[in-house]
């Protein structure tokens, strides 16, 4: 017996007063369902959203694992989330977040390409933006994405820019591809969903005449990623 059907997997988003951002959730968790659909797939919201994770953690069937619906890996996956698991007493563990992993790599690059963006505009800078931690381990990971999304382009660069927190700022990476010759720019948004701060970021691109892509969204690759974060955990757990 596949040692994924005897475990819950609950997919833990931050949560978000948008009622997009909670949508891709539960689109992504369904997804999940349809790829495997012997497993219990429970989607769950950390606050601003429902339901609950403590909730969820509280009506578990037996046990669980935690996949955090996170891009970084900061403080929602060090401190929000294990503080809720552990305070919950219920039998689950806590997989990895999403991360840069090359599945979602693949699917910013689709999001690149709905936008008529071309791997051969030597007149094109990417820029990167996502959301700022105060981890600056978090921060150099993000960053490495605008270097893999340029790997093999003829771009004339990627830079990563933060929406919140640390610098460079959006405006700031803009002009720094500027001065390296871009002459169009696009913003490749490092996010599952859309929210209010994609929504500030589309506005500064609508204000400055810069295209931007859509978010990764609800896809087979995003949903396939949060799988191979629970298989790990699971495989793991079976040996031990």
């Amino acid at each position: 017996m596949r040692a994924a059907r005897l475990v819950t997997l609950i997919l833990t988003a931050h949560g978000s007063v948008d009622p997009r951002s909670a949508a891709v959730t539960h689109a992504v968790a369904g997804r999940i369902r349809r790829l495997r659909p012997w497993l219990d797939v429970r989607p769950a919201f950390l606050e601003k959203a429902a339901p609950n994770l403590s909730d969820v953690l509280a009506g578990l069937p037996g046990p669980g694992i935690v996949v955090p619906f996170l891009l970084a890996d900061a403080y929602h996956a060090h401190i929000d989330l294990p503080a809720v698991i552990e305070a919950s007493g219920a039998d689950v563990a806590q997989a990895d977040v999403l991360g840069e992993d090359p599945a979602l790599l693949s699917v910013l690059r689709q999001r690149l390409a709905e936008r008529g963006v071309s791997p051969d505009d030597d007149g094109l800078g990417v820029l990167v933006v996502a959301v700022g931690s105060s981890s600056a381990t978090a921060n150099a990971h993000t960053a490495s994405v605008a270097r893999a999304l340029g790997t093999g382009t003829r771009w004339v660069g990627t830079e990563v820019a933060f929406a919140t927190g640390p610098h460079p700022g959006v405006d700031d990476a803009a002009q720094l591809l500027r001065a390296k010759g871009a002459r169009r720019l696009v913003i490749a948004p490092w996010f599952l969903a859309h929210g209010r701060i994609t929504d500030r970021v589309a506005n500064y691109a609508a204000a400055q005449g810069i295209s931007m892509a859509e978010p990764l969204g609800s896809h087979n690759l995003v949903a396939a990623t949060v799988l191979d974060r629970f298989d790990a955990l699971a495989a793991a757990t079976v040996a031990a």
